[in-house]
């Protein structure tokens, strides 16, 4: 295993982790402040009786998992697509609504998908964190979510555009995002008052072990977002592969892979399936895997590590969740002696489509 000094010392990951719930409140504040009009705009689009194609790539795509489970929830159809997928391997519907996420705007598949929608009379909402950026230039609408951006791995731009894709849908069918904005701050403000206790519970469990074996995330409805971005958290800060399904598909044949020591970290939902997601647990722990709990309302002892987050309405849980399993996934890089503030093989922006970018 590798070592290194430089490791006792805080990174720049859990620096990013600790001003995460900060650059949100301020997100929070432009979105319904002074960018409150163009969220407006944006529902407005959204609501053309047009196909609706929500598009992303890497942790954009995770986020896009949220907005996509607000709408399907209320019985409005949307599509999430991979953004290299729409570009090569798909046609964007005539006169579509396509709302990209992107934290920079400046992936390359984001910026060629821009002229294919144009070819195709599409309207573009452009969810991002660069103003200035291709993205940006060639959208009809641009939401932007205001925050600073992360050293290296995504953690706060990988949030703000989960909430600003939320908060677009939500305020599309005709809900009032001014309304849960003091709920939501409350919450914020709460997980970030939290992050040092999570950070202790995670590392006395025992759930990360010694950093070898295999982890599994599982997940419903918007939390799929945070559990597969969780797993590339694991790919990108620990350098660990890992895996991310439905709570119900693990059911469906992976569960084979069950043995003493598999780390499975499970997300619960506030409101849905929670008996059957606690069974599941139960049974986990009885057959040897370790198991982390996150959600509300949970029992301490139901898993190695439960992670309780503060008291919010269960479609915006998605926001919280993913704070414990960015603390988890830091730690597990300084336990498996891997420098989560650098990539080894990618850049910041992956700007080609060939090859692994190596510097």
């Amino acid at each position: 295993m590798k070592t290194d000094t430089k490791l006792n010392a805080e990174s720049k990951l859990f620096e990013d982790i600790l001003k995460e719930p900060g650059q949100l409140a301020l997100s929070l504040k432009h979105m319904l402040g002074a960018g409150k009009a163009a969220l407006d705009e944006a529902a407005a689009v959204l609501l053309r009786p047009r196909p609706i194609l929500i598009v992303g790539i890497g942790a954009s795509w995770h986020a896009g998992m949220a907005m996509q489970a607000e709408l399907m929830t209320n019985g409005w159809p949307a599509l999430l697509m991979d953004a290299a997928e729409l570009l090569h391997s798909a046609e964007v519907p005539q006169g579509a609504t396509v709302v990209m996420l992107s934290r920079s705007g400046k992936s390359t598949e984001i910026v060629q998908l821009v002229d294919k929608c144009r070819a195709k009379a599409a309207i573009i909402i452009a969810i991002t964190n660069a103003v200035e950026s291709p993205l940006a230039k060639g959208a009809d609408v641009v939401l932007y979510t205001a925050t600073e951006f992360d050293h290296a791995v995504s953690v706060t731009t990988y949030s703000a555009i989960a909430m600003a894709g939320v908060l677009l849908a939500h305020e599309a069918m005709g809900n009032s995002t001014v309304a849960v904005q003091a709920e939501l701050m409350q919450a914020i403000e709460s997980a970030g008052s939290q992050i040092h206790a999570w950070r202790a519970r995670i590392e006395s469990s025992g759930w990360l072990g010694d950093g070898d074996g295999f982890t599994y995330f599982l997940a419903r409805g918007a939390g799929l977002a945070s559990c597969h971005e969780a797993r590339l958290l694991w790919e990108e800060a620990a350098k660990k592969p890992a895996t991310a399904l439905t709570t119900s598909g693990f059911r469906h044949g992976p569960q084979e892979i069950v043995r003493p020591g598999l780390r499975v970290g499970m997300w619960l939902d506030a409101e849905r399936m929670r008996d059957e997601d606690m069974a599941l647990a139960r049974d986990l722990k009885k057959l040897g895997a370790r198991v982390l709990l996150i959600g509300q309302g949970l029992d301490a002892r139901a898993g190695d590590c439960v992670v309780e987050l503060p008291k919010v309405a269960a479609r915006w849980q998605f926001l919280l969740e993913i704070i414990p399993i960015q603390i988890a996934a830091e730690k597990l890089a300084k336990i498996r002696g891997e420098d989560p503030d650098s990539f080894r093989l990618c850049s910041y922006i992956v700007e080609d489509e060939g090859g692994l970018t190596v510097r």
